[in-house]
């Protein structure tokens, strides 16, 4: 009975071509040198987690895009899903479609999910026109999107580097921990932070240090956002000292913030961060 709703379930999917876009969290994040570009040269561990976003696409008469649950700051025009579309119409004789995008993933948090909603709908057109698009093709595609976009192609643990489109792959399984993460009601700009950072070399890679055991992570990995950002926003700082007074064996600041993430060998009683904070446990996928 299990398998067979499990069945119906995905038949339903895949006549709606529903996509359940997930966030990332960043294992440690090196910002090691300004590029002529414009961007950073940084290394870090992108690692997907389960919170997920909803989104939908139906032929239509036209284009047009609408959302529920979060808020979506800016402007129509400029979200990454309408993006992709003409970037992939440029290539393909695509129709229109109507694009419904459940918001769930927190915005603003260093979580990655307007990327992941970006790449999950190449994805996704890629499957209802029968693009017929390789892994790779549609890397290519992502990455013109934003710099993290292509990591949610594949969707595995990588280590990523240059300005974080350049990825390896990594043998990461966290599956026998328990990864929480908390999202303080602080937002902290992609600007503030990385004007706060001072990019510099590295002694030991993540690509080496990711391997040692997760208890010893605390003592070698590290976000270089979190020296300004935990000096502008102290309530992030807390939310990381209370993770681990709760147990983490490790935690720190996903991305540029604001959301803190930590790793339980145990479930963890949370129930003071709940009181201010929004709290998501058991995130493995």
């Amino acid at each position: 009975m299990v398998s067979y709703g499990c069945l119906k379930i995905q038949a339903v999917v895949n006549r709606f071509m529903i996509i359940f876009p997930n966030a990332k969290i960043n294992i440690g994040l090196n910002v090691i040198g300004r590029r002529p570009d414009g961007y950073h040269d940084l290394e870090t561990i992108f690692y997907p987690i389960k919170i997920n976003d909803a989104l939908e696409i139906i032929e239509a008469d036209k284009l047009s895009f609408e959302s529920s649950g979060l808020e979506i700051p800016g402007r129509v025009e400029d979200n990454l899903c309408i993006k992709g579309y003409h970037l992939l119409k440029k290539d393909f004789d695509l129709p229109p479609v109507k694009i419904h995008l459940h918001k769930h993933i927190p915005i603003g948090a260093g979580l990655g999910g307007g990327s992941a909603d970006a790449a999950f709908f190449i994805r996704l057109l890629n499957k209802k026109f029968n693009l017929g698009l390789t892994d790779d093709q549609m890397i290519d595609y992502a990455r013109k999107l934003g710099a993290d976009c292509a990591f949610f192609i594949k969707n595995k643990p990588v280590f990523a580097f240059d300005k974080g489109d350049e990825f390896e792959s990594i043998k990461l399984d966290l599956s026998n921990y328990k990864i929480v993460l908390v999202m303080p009601p602080v937002h902290v700009s992609t600007g503030e932070a990385y004007g706060g950072v001072k990019p510099a070399p590295v002694n030991l890679s993540l690509m080496e240090l990711i391997y040692k055991p997760v208890a010893e992570w605390k003592n070698f990995i590290k976000n270089d956002f979190e020296v300004s950002v935990f000096k502008n926003h102290p309530m992030i700082r807390g939310v990381k000292a209370s993770l681990y007074e709760a147990g983490a064996i490790y935690a720190s600041m996903s991305g540029s913030g604001a959301s803190v993430f930590g790793i339980f060998d145990k479930t963890p009683d949370l129930s003071e961060l709940k009181k201010e904070n929004q709290v998501f446990v058991d995130l493995r996928i």
